[in-house]
């Protein structure tokens, strides 16, 4: 991966290209750094870049040296193969640089970062040339030469080698949507404070649970904001199940479901494939004819197994079964979430829900069904009705599985 930075003070950069994580890498060829001195394109003896603001107010930076100055940095070699740098601008104006932008960063094979300074940088250049512009807050600095250096080190983070343990950048804060959780060195005791003590047990993974923990409390109350952007699997200590009360081709009767069954059980194996993707432990059926139950158990295990990893759906003759199987195999009851089509009065934000089973730790059930009357059925909570209109079964659970479960 190549940056290169435009600014008129290439000085800026001298030692932090050379010093800790950022200039060892340098050195070991793991990633390339170009700066090109916009002042070598300024016009007249005093290599003039920039000039005042049409309408008044301060000094502005010209477009022609920083056109100059961008087709060096392109080279001769990406012109002549039609390639083209992803050209970044920090600028007040911009979006906020947060992972996922960082992220996107990481996957573009040279980028081009411009430092403006002053008022800015003409905007018929960022119009012709800026693919992004970004900022690192709601804040104004003199330059963009300090975003340049934290858009250098944060992308470069994520380039393998760079930093020592990988696992250092998957549980840095962000990285997986929560901040971090709290880190302690020796001594174990200081000035009256000591260390939690699951930190000192040696307990491998009650301190991963631990750490887990801290991260959700930490984000709940400092960052609520971030639970949008944030998968939690593995944040609660339990497991997350779906439960769909299977109707249609169990309906049919027994002499003429062979063909019904078939095409249902290709529809469950469509279900149990996105189930596994999104990590769920578990997905249950709900067949209440044992008859049925068993002939559609016979077809897949015969004709239509299901993938590997979560093994083959789970039938149940009933909802309250399946509760029972879950608290059996969880220890304690799970938190119940329906998913319907119905918007009913009561019915709770996918955000505020994510809230809710983070807050609780529990396992989570969640219940596909179309019936309405919901004192009567098995809920704790249930969700708004998804915006597109009636999706199919199979959309309904991606959607709400990749807002609870979605790596980002």
């Amino acid at each position: 991966m190549r940056f290169t930075i435009i600014t008129a003070f290439p000085d800026f950069f001298r030692d932090f290209l050379s010093t800790s994580i950022v200039g060892r890498a340098l050195k070991n060829g793991l990633f390339e750094v170009r700066l090109v001195d916009l002042r070598s394109f300024g016009k007249g003896g005093y290599r003039q870049v920039d000039d005042y603001s049409f309408g008044s107010g301060g000094m502005v930076l010209m477009s022609q040296p920083l056109q100059d100055a961008l087709e060096t940095a392109r080279g001769e070699d990406e012109k002549s193969e039609g390639e083209k740098p992803f050209v970044v601008y920090p600028s007040p104006q911009g979006v906020f640089l947060t992972q996922e932008v960082v992220e996107s960063l990481f996957h573009q094979p040279h980028v081009v970062v411009v430092c403006g300074h002053y008022e800015g940088i003409d905007e018929r250049f960022v119009e012709r040339e800026v693919d992004l512009e970004v900022t690192i807050g709601d804040c104004v600095l003199t330059g963009g030469e300090i975003p340049a250096m934290a858009i250098v080190d944060m992308v470069s983070r994520l380039i393998p080698g760079v930093v020592g343990k990988s696992e250092a950048v998957t549980e840095d804060s962000f990285y997986r949507g929560m901040l971090d959780h709290p880190h302690y060195t020796r001594p174990a005791s200081w000035k009256g404070q000591e260390v939690p003590a699951v930190l000192l047990s040696g307990n491998a993974v009650e301190i991963e649970s631990w750490r887990r923990r801290q991260a959700v409390i930490r984000t709940l109350s400092r960052r609520p904001d971030l639970l949008a952007r944030n998968g939690i699997l593995g944040y609660t200590g339990a497991g997350f199940y779906v439960v769909v009360e299977f109707q249609n081709a169990v309906e049919t009767s027994i002499g003429c479901m062979e063909e019904a069954y078939m095409e249902e059980a290709m529809k469950v194996k469509e279900w149990a494939r996105s189930c596994e993707g999104y990590g769920v432990s578990r997905l249950i059926l709900i067949v209440k004819n044992p008859e049925k139950r068993e002939f559609l158990r016979r077809v897949w295990r015969d004709k239509c197994p299901a993938p590997g990893g979560i093994e083959k759906a789970k039938l149940m003759p009933s909802m309250v079964r399946a509760v029972e199987w879950v608290k059996e195999k969880e220890k304690r009851l799970p938190l119940i979430v329906r998913v319907s089509d119905n918007d009913e009065n009561g019915a709770r934000h996918w955000l505020d829900i994510k809230r809710i089973v983070l807050e609780k730790g529990h396992s989570v059930l969640f219940y596909f069904s179309e019936k309405t009357g919901l004192k009567e059925d098995f809920c704790d909570v249930w969700m708004i009705p998804l915006q597109g209109g009636r999706l199919s079964l199979l959309g309904k659970m991606a959607a709400t599985l990749d807002r609870f479960l979605g790596s980002k």
